[in-house]
Parts: structure tokens; sequence; C-alpha cells
């Protein structure tokens, strides 16, 4: 069996009951930082034993974790932080888990864009997630090609490539467009700005953010 296992974004206590019980009864966690999953294993006190699989990662190291879930193994994904398979490598198991015929449970909880969506005060009944824009090429074409849409539009920035992103969508026909920013959702440092592209792009342009963000925009 293979539990897809959401984590704390930021806040400890935002893990649910279900997800401590899997954590502690499944035979090995494949985490994508075993540092950063240890902590949260050590505060649980859980001590299930971590194996690593990030984007990084050989074939070899999927291809063993496939061995042990067909030898009847439980294995529990988690990502650094939120629900595996967004925007990070644990997608490329579960796609072949489901190939093989391997059984696959999620156990809900937090999750950025989500988090972000809701706070957010846009429309929420009909969104596109886009994750992380490319950072060189199609970058120009995806944006025009969103400049359209209708829906709510949610998107993962890092704080040093955020004033090139408002930039970007200030030129491409986004100027205009409602925009939240969510920084450290969950933390101690949480703060969700509003307003217009271009008046957030001005107002934050001396600002130095730290701290995964998440952008949500719509006209």
């Amino acid at each position: 069996m293979l539990y897809i296992v959401s984590t704390p974004i930021g806040n400890l206590e935002d893990i649910t009951l279900r997800a401590l019980r899997i954590l502690k009864e499944v035979d090995y966690i494949a985490a994508e930082d075993t540092r950063r999953t240890g902590i949260l294993l050590h505060h649980f006190e859980i001590q299930t034993p971590q194996i690593s699989f990030h984007s990084y990662s050989s074939d070899a190291k999927l291809d063993k974790i496939m061995a042990m879930l067909h030898e009847g193994k439980h294995v529990a994904l988690v990502s650094d932080s939120g629900t595996p398979g967004i925007s990070d490598p644990g997608y490329l198991l579960i796609r072949r888990a489901v190939e093989e015929g391997i059984e696959i449970t999620p156990i809900p909880g937090s999750s950025a864009c989500l988090s972000a969506l809701v706070v957010s005060g846009l429309p929420m009944d009909k969104f596109i997630f886009i994750g992380f824009l490319p950072v060189k090429k199609g970058r120009k074409t995806l944006l025009e090609g969103l400049n359209s849409e209708k829906r709510t539009i949610i998107l993962y920035e890092a704080p040093h490539r955020l004033q090139r992103t408002l930039k970007d969508l200030d030129e491409n026909g986004f100027s205009d467009h409602n925009l939240v920013i969510a920084r450290e959702l969950t933390k101690i440092h949480e703060t969700i700005y509003r307003g217009t592209v271009n008046n957030l792009r001005s107002n934050l342009k001396n600002q130095v953010l730290k701290g995964e963000m998440v952008l949500v925009l719509h006209r």
C-alpha cells in the first residue's frame, strides 16, 4: 500500500490524527527531504525509518521503493510540506504505482494553494493551478495564454523571483487584475498582501520578502 500523506505547510498543529497514525504504522516513509521530515517525526515521537525520494533520486531509488511495495510493505509518501505530488517529484512514484497496480490511499491535509485560495476572497468556484512559472523557455507564451483566463489563477513563486514575476504580469496584460500574495502561510510571519498587480508591484518593490509565496489572480 502506498499512502499519499499531506503534512503541515508550516504550523505543526495542522497535521491530522489520521496522518500521525499512518506515519507510525507504515514500514517506511519516502520523504522529499529526510531532514525536514525528521523534524516533524521527532516532534511527534515517530520512529518509522525514512527513505529519501526527491527530484534528483535515481531510477534505482524508485525501483527500490516499488520493490518494497510489491513485497507487501506499506510506504507513506511525504513532501517537504503540504500535499505530495503538487509541484514536487512525488508524482513520479504515484504514477509508477498506478501503472503497476499498487493500491494507493490519500491521507488529505494541508495544501498551500488551497489555503491561499480560500483566504484570497477571490472567486473560488472555478480556478486553475499553474504552480511555478517557467523560469525561461515558455514563460511569456504561458502568460499570454493566461491573459484571457476567466477562472482564478493560482501560482507558486520563490521570493527571489517575485519582483520579476510581478513585472512580467504587469507587462503582459495583468496590470489591473486583482492579486493576493500569501506569504509564509500558517507560520509566525504569515502575511497576506492584497491589491492589483500594478500597485503591489509598486508597493513591494523596495521590500525584501522571504519565504515561499502563493499568488492568486483574478481579473
